[in-house]
């Protein structure tokens, strides 16, 4: 018997969770444990890179989902229903996960999202196929909140025999009623009481309601298992996490502050965080020591439970709309037969003139043509072609083509792009390797569209138009704690110093973009030394501009940090790369062949109002999602700008 841990939540639990999927698969291998569920909170957005993580680790991967549920229609969105308790659910094999994707996604449709994605356990219940293991929940799920008269009183009790004295009258009844209910929901066998002891010396409360289901599992007959709450993955972190939280919108408060607050006895949002440091990935003898053997035993058996299964796989490119018995590949000769006649005086110009022939450009066409045909690319590059040119008929310029894809006389014939890769002497290769390509994976091309920013939703409206508007979607990016930001975020969070010397600090930490071959070149050599190919672009800065930031802090003799801020920089770099916001790429599109809610987790967008694709772009890739970059230029606008000018003598808007 060994202890599986299965409720962990990485940094897609935004400003909440703190482990990178990487540390949470170091953990648990330094541990000796085989595995561990990941349950980030209403998102499925960091699966895939949880699922490479723990694999490279030769560890068991399950997925997993913390709901919010509550009471009632999730569509009334009034301040009365706002509460929410939670839900941990597992898919036990591939179906399971297709279902955690379909409840995700209504979870943070439009009409269910209130400042969360919600669900009701009626809707939830839609989505169940038998597929999914579920526990109760943490301290605030329903079971233990019904176990008190006012349960937020209770948690907040300083002992034991306080909380005890706040249970209510009535709660076997209560109790009993919802664990047969949530039974019924996921099926006999399927659901389990959770039973949380991690932080039982600061949260007195949990020790009551362990008391309680652990009667309860006798009387009613569903089982216990034991399960930590980790928001990170060493019990060091915690002060990291607690930096974390300060810079939360619902938060932003220095810490000391915080500190102060709490010894005034006030209300502090996620407080137990900054009570505690027990939300870390324990180890088997720690669990021993809170639980019984048979909840310890019960977290491998729902191991065993679920299935190994791949998440990931080959290209699901969308399907061009044509008449029947026309195959893609027909049509994409089609209309480059078109563009040879097009672009032939261009083409022949060529020929005269340099010692290119005609039979170059044939075979040249064949090498694409076969490549795009046994990579099953030909729909891809008609879409391309659709979109291009239905910006054109809508009166609007286009790019001229840019970057590697100006190596494909495909593009160049379907007048995607203008530049001519025979007389450029420029390579497909550059474009698309189908050397990289196996039999479990192809690479996807990356053909940048150049529109009009103005013109840009208009084509987006015509994609939607043209596919569906279920199958095609927006998706997101993370912003993340880098560089300079990030040490802001630690100073401020520390009042280490004055805004103004904050700022005169971080002026000398440069912008990625500007370093990026270097950063580049510091992975690699991570990755030669054994490392995972991670690059600080603090350290960058401290070893590269040594002088501008040796007041604060500088590398001594043995490369520790050294100097007044030290402790202030090795924070900062600890903490690089975690995520704290999402926002809408800001040119990807996702296009599919079927409803995009049901095969690609959705999360919900505050600025737009939207559920969008809720995966970044190489994950979303890497499950077989096929990404248009869409992009809106602006220098465009104003080119179009000046030639009406030219035209008319009046310059648009």
């Amino acid at each position: 018997m060994t202890f599986f841990p299965l409720h962990v939540h990485s940094h897609d639990s935004l400003l909440d969770g703190l482990s990178k999927p990487k540390d949470i698969a170091k953990r648990c291998k330094e541990l000796g444990l085989k595995g561990c569920a990941l349950t980030d909170h209403g998102v499925l957005s960091g699966a895939v890179s949880f699922v490479e993580a723990m694999k490279s680790a030769g560890l068991k991967p399950i997925l997993g989902c913390e709901f919010y549920i509550c009471e009632g229609d999730p569509t009334d969105k009034e301040n009365r229903t706002r509460s929410n308790t939670h839900l941990v659910v597992l898919a036990k094999n591939k179906q399971g996960w297709q279902d955690l994707i379909a409840a995700t996604s209504q979870s943070n449709h439009p009409d269910y999202f209130y400042y969360a994605p919600r669900l009701d356990l009626a809707t939830l219940k839609k989505f169940c196929t038998g597929n999914w293991i579920a526990f109760s929940g943490h301290m605030g799920s329903h079971l233990a909140n019904d176990m008190f008269i006012d349960h937020k009183e209770a948690y907040s009790a300083q002992s034991y025999d306080e909380a005890t004295k706040m249970v209510d009258k009535d709660w076997v009844n209560k109790v009993s009623n919802k664990a047969k209910e949530l039974e019924d929901v996921f099926g006999k066998g399927n659901f389990f009481l959770e039973i949380q002891l991690i932080d039982v010396d600061n949260l007195s409360a949990s020790g009551v309601v362990a008391k309680g289901l652990r009667y309860l599992s006798k009387k009613i007959d569903i089982p216990c298992v034991a399960t930590p709450d980790a928001h990170y993955a060493y019990p060091e972190d915690a002060d990291d996490q607690r930096v974390l939280l300060s810079n939360h919108p619902s938060i932003d408060t220095p810490l000391k502050d915080i500190y102060k607050k709490m010894v005034s006895g006030d209300d502090i949002s996620l407080g137990a965080f900054f009570k505690s440091r027990n939300y870390y990935i324990p180890g088997h003898d720690e669990m021993m020591k809170l639980h019984t053997e048979e909840e310890v035993a019960n977290t491998e058996k729902i191991a065993d439970m679920c299935e190994e299964y791949t998440i990931t796989g080959k290209p699901m490119p969308p399907r061009f709309p044509l008449p029947e018995k026309v195959t893609a590949i027909e049509r994409l000769r089609e209309r480059c037969r078109e563009g040879w006649q097009k672009r032939w005086p261009a083409i022949k110009s060529v020929i005269d003139n340099t010692d290119h022939t005609k039979e170059e450009y044939a075979e040249r066409f064949e090498m694409e043509i076969s490549i795009l045909e046994n990579a099953n690319l030909a729909d891809y590059f008609l879409i391309v072609d659709d979109i291009i040119h239905w910006a054109r008929d809508d009166g609007q310029l286009t790019g001229a083509g840019r970057g590697s894809a100006d190596g494909s006389l495909i593009l160049y014939l379907l007048e995607v792009g203008h530049i001519d890769p025979i007389k450029h002497d420029l390579m497909f290769e550059r474009f698309y390797n189908a050397g990289r390509n196996t039999a479990d994976r192809v690479s996807l091309p990356d053909v940048d569209m150049d529109f009009e920013k103005l013109g840009r939703e208009r084509i987006i409206g015509y994609i939607n138009d043209r596919f569906g508007e279920d199958r095609v979607s927006q998706m997101i990016t993370f912003s993340k704690m880098q560089g300079r930001a990030v040490l802001q975020d630690v100073m401020r969070a520390h009042s280490a110093c004055s805004p103004e010397e904050r700022n005169r600090i971080t002026k000398n930490i440069p912008d990625e973009a500007d370093i990026s071959d270097q950063l580049e070149d510091m992975r690699q050599a991570d990755k030669d030394s054994g490392g995972d190919g991670s690059a600080s672009i603090i350290q960058w800065a401290l070893e590269n501009r040594e002088e501008d930031l040796k007041q604060w802090c500088y590398l001594g003799e043995n490369g520790n940090l050294q100097g007044p801020m030290s402790k202030i920089f090795e924070q900062a770099i600890r903490m690089e790369g975690t995520k704290r916001s999402r926002s809408k790429h800001a040119a990807g599109i996702v296009i599919a062949n079927e409803p995009l809610a049901k095969i690609c987790p959705m999360v919900y967008d505050k600025s737009s109002g939207e559920s969008i694709a809720g995966m970044e772009m190489n994950d979303l890739e890497s499950m077989g999602h096929i990404k248009f970059d869409i992009l809106g230029i602006a220098i465009l606008d104003k080119i179009h700008g000046v030639q009406d000018l030219l035209s008319t003598g009046e310059f648009r808007d």
